[in-house]
């Protein structure tokens, strides 16, 4: 009927326009593209300069262009003098540091996690306090902690070991939160009252069924701790005081420092750079391995919804 198509038609022109109107073309905003370039320069032009800076010589570093090369390319030159200077101590620190932050991050993973489950899925007196006392644990600075720590580990005779590093680092808060977060979804009380029936232990619920589900926001919380591990300056700058247990933070700079003091401060300039170049390599790749995890969880939950 000649109506009756003249009103389909009409139809199928409106959904046509609604979904030209609302499609992701239309939707894009010009201002929040500008405000992401800019966030993402900010990110990237540091990294970018660090990698340029590599490549050049002392002289270059002070007369070219810092956002592009330099007249020679001396890369491989300042490799070399990073794993040869002060004895070859750059190993040493790097070690140190894959110590430090490796303990650090398996141990404030497997503290915070089970934590954060308890906090989510047993309701005990005191757990709204306690939870409590986390949140407000957050919004304190690391560094108004750092000196009670100092005398602390000294009463211990605790400094000047690694432990002075490793137990602070065990301590999360932001992890305990954000692993309490995710298991409130992540795991089913169903599927905890399912296993508590077939006669399966608390402990063996959480290690054999929760663990698995909680996948994802572990490996979260184990980046989270093993950056902040591998960043951190001013505690084990506080608490050690031997060169062979720094990292490489404290490492570098006292190289850095040493160096300015004889007053030959342009002497290491290309050798600290280019080993604070190599010590990103190791978290960039730790994070693009680690991603894919991420990516199976949430293309689990999207195949459960």
């Amino acid at each position: 009927m000649p109506g009756t198509t003249t009103i389909v038609d009409k139809a199928k022109t409106r959904v046509a326009r609604r979904r030209k109107s609302y499609s992701p073309e239309n939707r894009r905003s010009t201002l929040l593209t500008v405000i992401l370039w800019i966030c993402a320069l900010y990110f990237v032009v540091p990294l970018f300069w660090l990698l340029i800076a590599s490549t050049k010589n002392n002289a270059d570093l002070f007369t070219s262009f810092g956002l592009w090369f330099g007249k020679g390319f001396s890369l491989f030159q300042n490799l070399g003098d990073v794993f040869t200077a002060s004895g070859g101590l750059y190993l040493h620190w790097a070690l140190n540091t894959v110590v430090y932050a490796g303990v650090s991050a398996v141990g404030a993973s497997l503290l915070a996690t089970m934590s954060g489950y308890a906090f989510a899925k047993y309701d005990f007196p005191g757990g709204k306090a306690l939870f409590s006392v986390t949140l407000g644990a957050i919004m304190i600075p690391l560094t108004a902690l750092a000196i009670p720590t100092y005398l602390l580990f000294s009463s211990a005779g605790l400094t000047n070991t690694p432990w002075a590093v490793i137990l602070p680092s065990l301590v999360s808060p932001f992890g305990v939160f954000l692993m309490r977060v995710y298991a409130a979804d992540a795991v089913p009380d169903s599927l905890i009252e399912a296993a508590r029936v077939d006669g399966a232990g608390e402990f063996r619920i959480f290690w054999q069924v929760s663990l698995r589900l909680l996948g994802p926001g572990i490996v979260t919380v184990f980046l989270f701790a093993l950056v902040a591990t591998w960043n951190n300056y001013f505690l084990p700058l506080i608490m050690l005081n031997t060169q062979e247990l720094y990292p490489l933070t404290v490492g570098l700079a006292q190289q850095q420092s040493a160096s300015a003091a004889g007053g030959g401060s342009q002497a290491l300039f290309s050798t600290v750079i280019t080993g604070s170049l190599v010590s990103v390599i190791p978290l960039i790749v730790a994070f693009l391995y680690l991603q894919r995890y991420w990516q199976t969880g949430l293309a689990t939950g999207g195949v459960k919804g």
